[in-house]
């Protein structure tokens, strides 16, 4: 009995000093940091960056390209690796998105090295933008909504460079086609 005792003292200790450290870093942390919400959900802060951010990132072929290329467009940033599956999983989702439109530029930014990028598409190629990002790539998703700085993650941004969506996790072929149908109607100029 007094074993038991003992390891319920012990989970018990060990949970309120998670609770108190998760509460001293929601207090104390970066006050500017967004909420973590669930995937799927936009969440909102002073830091985050709520227009397309100039940048500009290699290609494959180490050509920098600049986002001001986008302009007037509908643009999707999705930041990848190669090594993770739902990732993997998404590509052909997003090659269907730019393949249907030309109001609608689709951006890949792997947070992953030329190479294994390279390796990949060769194997599982799309017509997309293909980007290579580094710490400046991860610091941009973080921006952007991406606060647990976790792997797939896009942002949509409407023809004007607004955010109007962000989203950790995988991105299904519905709920694309649902977030991109009004942008895309208003970038046609047709009036819903």
């Amino acid at each position: 009995m007094k074993a038991a005792k003992v390891i319920l003292a012990t989970l018990l200790a060990g949970a309120i000093s998670i609770l108190i450290a998760i509460l001293g870093q929601s207090w104390l942390g970066d006050r500017k940091a967004p909420n973590i919400e669930p995937p799927g959900f936009q969440t909102s802060t002073v830091d985050q960056l709520q227009r397309l951010p100039a940048f500009g990132l290699p290609n494959l072929e180490g050509q920098e390209i600049h986002s001001s290329t986008w302009a007037g467009k509908v643009v999707v940033v999705n930041f990848w690796a190669s090594w993770c599956p739902p990732c993997q999983r998404q590509l052909p989702i997003f090659e269907a998105a730019h393949a249907g439109h030309q109001d609608l530029r689709v951006v890949g930014i792997a947070i992953d090295t030329q190479e294994e990028v390279a390796r990949y598409l060769a194997d599982h190629p799309v017509s997309y933008t293909m980007l290579i990002g580094g710490t400046e790539a991860v610091e941009m998703s973080r921006r952007l909504g991406n606060r647990l700085q976790g792997l797939p993650f896009t942002a949509i941004f409407d023809g004007q460079g607004k955010r109007v969506h962000a989203q950790g996790g995988e991105v299904t072929p519905a709920s694309l086609a649902e977030r991109l149908a009004p942008l895309l109607t208003k970038a046609r100029g047709v009036d819903n």
